[in-house]
């Protein structure tokens, strides 16, 4: 490692962020992490910011990431690359996930008038793989997009029926408020999953965003173990539990009993 990578490592470290990896893929890895839904778009300075890495560093591995396509550049700017997204659609999971979903979720949308989001979790956040109807209303939710698991409706009702090693997982890395109305400690995470197992379905009520509502259920794959979550979503006042509960149940059961018979 060169003197500045070793200064900027030792500032990073400083301030109680893990220094930079050695590795050429593991920075590849931590300069890909940097951009987010705030923010899809970042310069040099930026990126070397955000990752500990020497500015240096951060052009030359910007240069190469640009000339495999895992980067495009847009003046003195970067973003994610063409070539993450085709090889996104190739993971083989979330494709078959979302293709069986389709026509369960064309009929729920249909049937409730509500945006619907089917989502994934991996480590402590949820990924939507497929989102249907609706306005964005100030959501941050997209295909390819991700939020805390504790935050959402459908990252509670996957807690709720994971392990008690995920759970612990989801505790052991902070519970981040992003609204006032965020679950913040481990006792009252597990009184709601508690509360999500005895009726079904999770209810979020603004605990992602203000003014917005959603009700989840669980889907199962074909080892019956929780492999996502299933949603109805909207403005807070046009989401009833009690309407819209049985509904997003039903296709949430419809939807499992898809991936078994398919073996998913």
């Amino acid at each position: 490692m060169r003197s500045t990578e070793r200064d900027t490592a030792g500032q990073v470290a400083e301030a109680g962020v893990s220094a930079p990896p050695d590795s050429v893929l593991g920075r590849v890895a931590l300069l890909l992490s940097a951009f987010d839904d705030r923010s899809p778009r970042l310069g040099v300075s930026e990126l070397a910011r955000r990752t500990g890495l020497a500015k240096s560093t951060v052009h030359r591995l910007t240069g190469e990431m640009e000339a495999y396509r895992l980067l495009a550049r847009e003046g003195t700017e970067y973003r994610l690359g063409g070539w993450l997204f085709e090889l996104g659609e190739l993971v083989p999971t979330t494709r078959t996930l979302a293709e069986a979903a389709q026509p369960i979720m064309e009929d729920l949308r249909e049937a409730t008038q509500q945006r619907v989001h089917l989502a994934v979790r991996e480590g402590t956040d949820v990924v939507y793989v497929s989102i249907m109807g609706g306005t964005a209303m100030g959501l941050m939710s997209r295909v390819g997009g991700r939020l805390p698991a504790h935050a959402t409706g459908v990252g509670k009702v996957m807690l709720a029926y994971s392990s008690r090693a995920v759970i612990q997982e989801q505790v052991a890395a902070g519970l981040p408020q992003l609204t006032p109305r965020t679950i913040g400690t481990a006792q009252e995470l597990e009184l709601e999953l508690r509360r999500i197992r005895s009726i079904g379905m999770s209810l979020e009520a603004g605990e992602s965003h203000e003014g917005i509502a959603c009700v989840a259920a669980p889907v199962f794959g074909a080892n019956r173990r929780i492999i996502a979550g299933l949603s109805l979503t909207g403005f807070a006042g046009k989401i009833d539990p009690v309407t819209l509960g049985p509904a997003v149940r039903t296709a949430a059961f419809m939807l499992s009993r898809t991936l078994r018979e398919q073996g998913i």
